[in-house]
């Protein structure tokens, strides 16, 4: 006979934390606002009640041997974290959800169609980001067809994880075990960084500082296990990232002039030269894939690409080398790393991305 998801004592902690959030947000306002909420809620409950102890997976024979020896490395990954890389591990990743799809969440960017300046949502507690998170594909495709109706440019990812910043126990999930063994922990990495330092409304910030952890922590990670060999397989990646991103700013750089004539220029002569940019970018990007072994960044060639597509890529990529090149200044010391970085989201906008832009001029690689 089959009996429902069971709950555990963790996902009991964690459904009073959701019961608290609701009632908070029944005093804001408007239907949408609360549908989100709801939706947003409910989604990451039911990865919850989904969820099974990882040494229980482990231990059930009926498991694959490759799911069981992903999830036996993620729970060593999870110590390297906590004692080598300082990082707040707390409850996260003991519990294990398989999911009938590659990607937890999808994400909706939204950017209007002269500025490369995202949409913000502003939520409880965390700020203002760049993006919305959806547990269903059809709720984001309505919220961006609203957007696409008031002239925006809208892009929509899969996510394969995401961060709820330390409020609960994150769970391991098939988007994980789905990953090589690198990429796997590199992405434990980065959500777990999350939960050092947060700067509400600054997502280019906090993505491109998570990241740098995810860099450095796998390449200590590999060091450790003698195989920094395949370090190079990450910087390979990054290789091609950073490539893209001289294209993009190259590209950001003229949309960014064009713009600015916004009042000056009529909408069909934007809107032209806008996309003679986009096109040009895309055939500079396929001309440079072609050299590459996987595909790069912004997927295979061809592709479409729009304010959203580039706007999302600076937010994750921007501030990479600053970060790291910051981590190397403080003797890859984690902790001082952290504080460092806890200073520096302190100060106002302007000058914290002026440090940060100083800190990039003067990273290389393997310091």
């Amino acid at each position: 006979m089959e009996t429902g998801p069971s709950i555990t004592p963790r996902s009991m902690k964690q459904l009073s934390q959701i019961y608290l959030l609701l009632l908070l947000i029944t005093g804001l306002t408007g239907c949408t606002t609360i549908g989100y909420y709801t939706q947003a809620i409910t989604g990451h409950f039911g990865l919850m009640t989904r969820a099974e102890p990882v040494p229980k997976v482990i231990g059930n024979a009926e498991t694959p041997a490759d799911i069981r020896d992903k999830l036996a490395l993620a729970l060593e990954a999870r110590q390297f974290a906590r004692e080598q890389l300082a990082l707040p591990v707390e409850d996260a990743f003991l519990e294990y959800v398989q999911l009938e799809r590659p990607w937890v969440v999808v994400n909706l960017v939204a950017v209007p169609e002269f500025s490369l300046e995202p949409h913000r949502w502003c939520y409880p507690f965390v700020g203002c980001q760049a993006y919305r998170g959806y547990f269903s594909l059809e709720d984001a495709r309505e919220e961006q067809a609203r957007f696409r109706a008031n002239g925006y440019d809208t892009f929509i990812g899969g996510v394969t994880a995401y961060s709820t910043l330390g409020w609960f126990d994150d769970p391991l999930h098939s988007g994980f075990t789905r990953l090589s063994e690198d990429r796997m922990v590199a992405l434990m990495f980065h959500e777990l960084a999350h939960r050092v330092v947060y700067i509400a409304e600054d997502t280019t910030f906090n993505e491109s500082f998570a990241t740098s952890v995810e860099l450095e922590g796998l390449r200590q990670w590999l060091s450790q296990r003698g195989e920094a060999d395949r370090f190079d397989e990450a910087l390979a990646r990054l290789q091609r990232r950073n490539q893209t991103l001289d294209l993009v700013r190259a590209a950001t750089s003229g949309l960014e002039a064009l713009y600015q004539q916004s009042d000056s220029l009529a909408e069909d002569t934007l809107r032209a030269r806008k996309q003679a940019i986009l096109s040009r970018l895309a055939e500079d990007y396929r001309e440079l894939s072609e050299t590459w072994t996987e595909p790069g960044p912004f997927g295979p060639a061809p592709v479409t690409l729009n304010n959203a597509n580039l706007a999302l890529f600076r937010q994750y990529n921007q501030f990479v080398p600053g970060f790291r090149q910051l981590l190397a200044d403080h003797g890859n010391d984690f902790p001082a790393f952290y504080r460092a970085v806890e200073e520096l989201g302190q100060q106002p906008p302007d000058q914290r991305t002026a440090a940060l832009e100083r800190l990039s001029q003067r990273f290389e690689e393997n310091l």
